[in-house]
């Protein structure tokens, strides 16, 4: 059943000639990418920007292993009269394991990112051992959860899929551009994109994210990596690059959304009975709290403009919101998808439209964790009828509102130059590294001696 939604929203075919390649090379691949954040000068260049993402780009960050500091200039933009301007969209995506035997890598990778797991900077050092602990202890159930839905995630299929339609809308537009497709955690990597824009002499580029809404851990930790290119590589450091960050709030997508809740609640028999039941991705409670993530706003403000366009409509029907895909003991934000829906059956709510609202393409997360599990939670506790509304995939409207938010982001794209980092700088580094090299030495002494520690840190994990 599950992939019968996910068949509904196919695409069309798939074509590879504007993608870059997958080379495998794993685990290494977080080690290979450095930390730095960037001082910016002048005005944003970041589409819809969030007060976390303007104050990361303001921050002159420093690494151990850097001799720049990397700012915005926006007198440095390529001219279309100097040169004959190639157009290059890099749409991000988290990624997902396309094979049993992925999953292990893959869960790796994603807790290697110091954006999903957000260590003391006095104890980063042990972001990798720990990524490699969790994803062995995690990886035997993921793999059941993808065994469930054909033996791994159709997330890279989709993505391809979408990235063809959005060419092809682009084109309606009379723009002309290559597609590129980078993933986080999973091939095709972003690295791989990036190489691939350089080798075809992209001159001008539009990054958008496939997450409606902005968050440290997808978006940003997705912008974070383009940040360590640009600091690297002098190609990039000179190539004018608008980045859409968030684009909920926009009419296509809003409207997009609505339609498909609409064709839904048609489904059921009594249709002004039903419980519109928004499950969102969660994060640890402390992204919002204390780094600032936009991520909880932003999500009920895209609840209330995809509701007030429901009821323009004459839907009234009631709404909720919760949060999914908690892991760890610390606590996330509320309320908890699970719980709710046991709340609900309850209350006696008999109808419920489930409406995954973090996604615009089916993976794990819809396909197993909403069509599965919560589902079958929600029969157990009294809900009689349930629905749920599929990811957006490839729906023309939501691919055309995409191509008009590329071609209004071209304007604003302008391009980045380097300039060195001073003395004082590295010494600092200096002291960090040998200070958190000592205390994390003691703390990694601590744990490889006590195995009541690690068994209790498996049991909570698991």
């Amino acid at each position: 059943m599950e992939r019968g939604v996910l068949g509904s929203r196919s695409c069309g075919k798939t074509t590879s000639t504007s993608f870059a390649g997958s080379t495998k090379h794993v685990q290494n691949l977080h080690g290979n990418v450095k930390s730095l954040q960037l001082a910016a000068t002048g005005s944003s260049r970041l589409a819809n920007t969030s007060p976390v993402l303007k104050k990361q780009w303001n921050l002159s960050a420093r690494s151990s292993s850097a001799d720049v500091v990397t700012t915005f200039d926006d007198a440095k933009v390529v001219s279309s009269s100097a040169v004959e301007e190639k157009i290059g969209v890099l749409l991000l995506n988290l990624g997902g394991p396309e094979t049993l035997d992925d999953v292990q890598p893959f869960l790796f990778n994603l807790f290697a990112d110091p954006d999903i797991i957000r260590l003391p900077r006095l104890f980063r050092f042990l972001q990798r051992p720990l990524a490699k602990l969790i994803s062995t202890f995690r990886a035997p159930k993921s793999k059941e959860g993808y065994a469930s839905i054909g033996g791994g995630s159709p997330l890279r299929k989709i993505t391809d899929e979408q990235a063809n339609a959005l060419k092809t809308a682009l084109e309606k537009k009379n723009l002309h551009a290559n597609i590129y497709v980078g993933m986080r955690y999973w091939y095709p990597f972003t690295e791989e994109a990036i190489d691939q824009i350089k080798k075809d002499k992209i001159t001008k580029l539009v990054v958008l994210p496939l997450y409606p809404q902005y968050s440290i851990s997808t978006s940003g930790s997705s912008i974070r990596v383009l940040q360590n290119i640009v600091k690297e590589d002098s190609y990039f450091a000179g190539l004018p690059i608008s980045i859409i960050e968030s684009w909920y709030q926009r009419d296509g997508y809003v409207k997009s959304m609505a339609d498909l809740i609409e064709k839904e609640l048609a489904a059921f028999s009594n249709p002004e009975e039903v419980m519109i039941f928004f499950s969102a991705h969660g994060v640890p409670l402390t992204y919002v709290e204390d780094a600032g993530d936009p991520y909880r706003d932003q999500m009920e403000d895209c609840i209330a403009l995809i509701m007030g366009e429901l009821r323009s409509r004459g839907v009234l029907n009631r709404h909720t919101l919760a949060y999914q895909s908690r892991v760890g003991p610390v606590q996330w934000l509320k309320p908890y998808t699970d719980e709710v829906l046991v709340e609900l059956g309850q209350k006696g709510v008999k109808s419920l439209l489930a409406v995954p609202v973090s996604f615009v393409s089916e993976h794990i997360e819809t396909l197993e964790e909403i069509d599965m599990e919560y589902k079958e939670l929600a029969l157990e506790s009294g809900i009689e009828n349930w629905g749920r509304v599929p990811a957006l995939g490839c729906t023309s409207s939501f691919i055309s509102d995409l191509a008009d938010a590329v071609v209004e982001a071209l304007p604003t794209a302008s391009a980045l130059v380097t300039r060195k980092a001073d003395s004082a700088d590295s010494d600092m580094d200096l002291m960090h590294y040998l200070t958190k090299m000592f205390f994390g030495s003691i703390l990694a002494f601590i744990l490889l001696l006590s195995p009541r520690l690690i068994s209790a840190f498996r049991n909570t994990m698991l």
